[in-house]
């Protein structure tokens, strides 16, 4: 008889198999009604089989009923799910949750609606010149019905005390009461004064690169030549990934490398166009949530006829949001989809192109089960789908510009900003020298940054100063001691914050009073080191009294719009100078800003972790590319103790080709990534002797038949050694190959009985280390 594999909703993961009755159409994707113990619960098909009594041994009990006449997950989709668990080593359970959001496996969760009229029969001359007489409200709002879209308007559109009215005119049959839905729509407050665009000209060059993605989007055929996607738990056969050559040139994912400012956007919304006049339908994958407002209001000014089609996903949608905005793509009613990392799942029906702009961002990986990377998903579901993709950035990663010169990927160029706009000129100052200048070790501005700022303000353009660093000052210590105050639950100094008097953890969010004498031996020199955002601002307000300053980071946007209202008061020129952190970093065009001021340029740099000089080189390159965007030419200044850096040097004459030679050379003979595949075993525990000795477990029962070319490193403890309470050990292991990685650490944790209060977290192609 025929079976269903059940995920039941709920935390627990509980997976059963049920009986399908006689003519219920089942299929997997479907989300199903069934019976569990004594009550009722509901769940989604992962699979449907036949499955025989006898050798069950026990008889199957029946599925109630479909909630849903089709299925909400699509085959493809699927089989997208099935690669992410045997990749990524998860669970097939945790990859279906995030396919199907809680606002979407939720019963209580529906569509928003309020009553509305709708016009069924309009009245004749005679019968309308008797009402405007005798209840003229009634008259005015046939009159306003019969001019309406779709002869439909909601009953709060039809002026106070209308629904009276509204029911007079039911019983005489010229109108008919419904329930409309009404959007929640998650972008409502950034659709004011929108201005429609136009196609703007192309350079040589981009013109170029939209012809390749067109000619691949109009000649794409699904390719053949991959190695099929298992379709159980147990499969073991080779999987297809973004680093894996995907057939013939036609079939290649595409590697958009464009200074900043080059037109990279530009690209994107006319490939879109495209794409769209097909019939078919695009997803925008954006690195934070932050730049999806912005990206939001391009394509819906430049798709102005249809921007009502536009839709977005990510984290901080309310649940109503989501669900709206989940099932309006489902259906077809939205067919641009701009989200971050979690939209790659986005239930889009004929999906013809997938973008993702600045493929080289660290927040496309998930830090919590699933820990997949979204660019890396993007490419092998637009793989599944027969979509184009391309992957956009002005610094890529060094994985997808290796397999760009492997032929993997497609590389297009872009290696000038549009209108013959110069790339800016940018000046490295030696804080060792500054320091001694001004003797201080916590100067943050030199005098060639603060004549530059001066001499912005008197030209009336605009500065953005760079520091990667929140807060006021990064610790407290005692002179006398040498006391740091220290959160009680990580290993880190407590930041202390000056909006809110508070020493604060940047990891678990603990806070403490601030302490006026030392903790440990009464002082009262006890005194605060480093500076942060907020101590920028102050200073800056005092040097330039009559400058209009404003901050961004995490701190200063607690208010819903927060973002919006000040990057719109600075496009406006309301603002000055701004600082912030990495928010202000990437995607972001304002043409009067000439300035750009990284105020430490060392942050991040000093880190074990083989990708630290990357990281910095493109935070810089990033933030660089904000000054001279527009027809004034741009400056930056680059504040650092360490200048001679290569990722500062490269950095500086915007060389990024030389710079990835450089650390490729490295990782190549260090045998880091792209060149190996990298995973990391982490164990936590509250009792730092179990956490060790779990990993110390696991590291020697890995050792055991350990596949060729695994190399397994010794465990150790993690740089930031406690976090939220719990002692963290890490050991990483690398090969030639992630899934075998992924097979070798699965079977052991298979076989390894695990203490109650031990966590072992396995992280593939993993890009955190901490």
């Amino acid at each position: 008889m025929p079976a269903a594999r059940v995920l039941i909703d709920g935390p627990s993961e509980l997976v059963f198999d049920y009986a399908i009755p006689d003519g219920l159409p089942v299929q997997a994707g479907c989300r199903v009604r069934v019976p569990l113990r004594n009550r009722s619960s509901t769940g989604t098909v992962l699979a449907v089989s036949d499955a025989d009594p006898a050798d069950l041994g026990f008889a199957l009990r029946p599925l109630d009923s479909l909630t849903d006449p089709e299925p909400l997950v699509t085959p493809k989709l699927l089989e997208l799910a099935r690669w992410i668990t045997h990749y990524y080593g998860c669970s097939i359970e945790s990859v279906v949750r995030v396919l199907l959001p809680e606002a979407v496996r939720t019963e209580d969760k529906s569509a928003k609606t309020r009553k509305a009229a709708v016009l069924e029969n309009e009245p004749d001359a005679d019968e309308l010149e008797k009402l405007e007489k005798r209840a003229p409200k009634q008259a005015t709002i046939l009159t306003l019905l019969a001019h309406a879209p779709d002869r439909t308007l909601a009953l709060t559109d039809l002026g106070n005390a209308a629904s009276t009215s509204v029911r007079s005119l039911e019983k005489k049959g010229f109108v008919k009461l419904i329930n409309l839905e009404v959007r929640r729509d998650p972008e409502a407050d950034n659709s004011d004064e929108l201005l429609p665009t136009t196609d703007l000209p192309l350079t040589e060059e981009q013109q170029a690169a939209l012809d390749a993605i067109l000619a691949m989007e109009k000649g794409f055929e699904t390719p053949s030549s991959l190695p099929p996607v298992p379709q159980t738990r147990d499969r073991t056969s080779p999987l297809p990934t973004s680093h894996s050559a995907l057939g013939t040139a036609a079939q290649r994912p595409f590697l958009l490398h464009g200074v900043t400012g080059s037109g990279k956007t530009e690209v994107y919304l006319q490939a879109a166009r495209q794409v769209l006049d097909a019939g078919k339908t695009v997803l925008v994958l954006v690195p934070e949530i932050s730049l999806t407002p912005q990206t939001v209001r391009r394509f819906r000014a430049r798709f102005a006829d249809i921007q009502d089609q536009v839709a977005v996903l990510h984290s901080h949608l309310s649940q109503g949001e989501r669900f709206d905005e989940w099932h309006r793509i489902r259906k077809g009613k939205a067919r641009i989809v701009i989200g971050a990392r979690s939209a790659v799942f986005a239930p889009l029906p004929d999906l013809g192109l997938i973008l993702v702009d600045e493929e080289h961002e660290n927040s496309y990986k998930q830090d919590q089960v699933p820990r997949y990377h979204g660019r890396d998903v993007a490419v092998l579901r637009g793989h599944l789908e027969g979509a184009t993709v391309v992957l956009g950035s002005a610094t890529p990663s060094l994985e997808s510009w290796q397999n760009a010169l492997d032929g993997k990927y497609q590389l297009l160029r872009l290696t000038k900003r549009v209108d013959d706009q110069s790339l800016p000129l940018i000046r490295v100052i030696d804080m060792r020298l500054e320091s001694k200048k001004q003797k201080s070790k916590d100067t943050f501005l030199s005098d060639r940054l603060r004549n530059a700022i001066t001499d912005r303000l008197e030209k009336n353009e605009q500065s953005i100063l760079f520091l990667n660093r929140r807060g006021f000052a990064r610790s407290l210590q005692c002179p006398s001691c040498g006391h740091v105050c220290t959160c009680p639950h990580c290993a880190l100094a407590l930041t202390y914050h000056r909006t809110d008097d508070r020493l604060i953890c940047h990891i678990c969010g603990h806070q403490a009073i601030v302490p006026r004498r030392c903790p440990e031996c009464s002082d009262r020199g006890i005194a605060l080191q480093g500076f942060g955002t907020q101590k920028v601002e102050d200073v800056f307000r005092k040097v330039f009294p009559a400058a209009r300053i404003a901050r961004i980071d995490a701190d200063a946007l607690r208010k819903k719009n927060a973002l919006r209202d000040l990057l719109n008061a600075f496009r406006a020129k309301k603002i000055d100078v701004l600082i912030g952190t990495q928010m202000i970093a990437k995607g972001l065009h304002f043409p009067n800003v000439t300035l750009v001021g990284i105020l430490n340029a060392d942050i991040g740099l000093h880190v074990p972790d083989f990708r630290a000089g990357e990281r910095v080189f493109q935070l810089m390159t990033q933030v660089a590319g904000r000054a001279g965007r527009g027809s004034l030419e741009g400056e930056v200044i680059v504040q650092t103790f360490t200048p001679h850096s290569p990722s500062i040097q490269f950095a500086r004459h915007h060389d990024f080709d030389g710079f990835a030679d450089q650390e490729l050379e490295m990782r190549r003979q260090f045998g880091f990534p792209p060149f190996t595949r990298c995973a990391v075993l982490t164990s936590r525990s509250t009792h730092e002797r179990r956490a060790e000795f779990t990993l110390q477990t696991l590291h020697r029962r890995l050792k055991e038949d350990l596949p060729k070319g695994i190399e397994l490193g010794e465990p150790l403890p993690s740089p930031l050694v406690k976090a939220h309470g719990q002692f963290r050990f890490q050991l990483m292991l690398r090969g030639p190959k992630g899934r075998t990685l992924t097979k070798h650490v699965q079977q052991v944790l298979e076989k390894t009985t695990l203490p109650e209060d031990v966590t072992v977290v396995f992280d593939m192609d993993a890009l955190s280390f901490s």
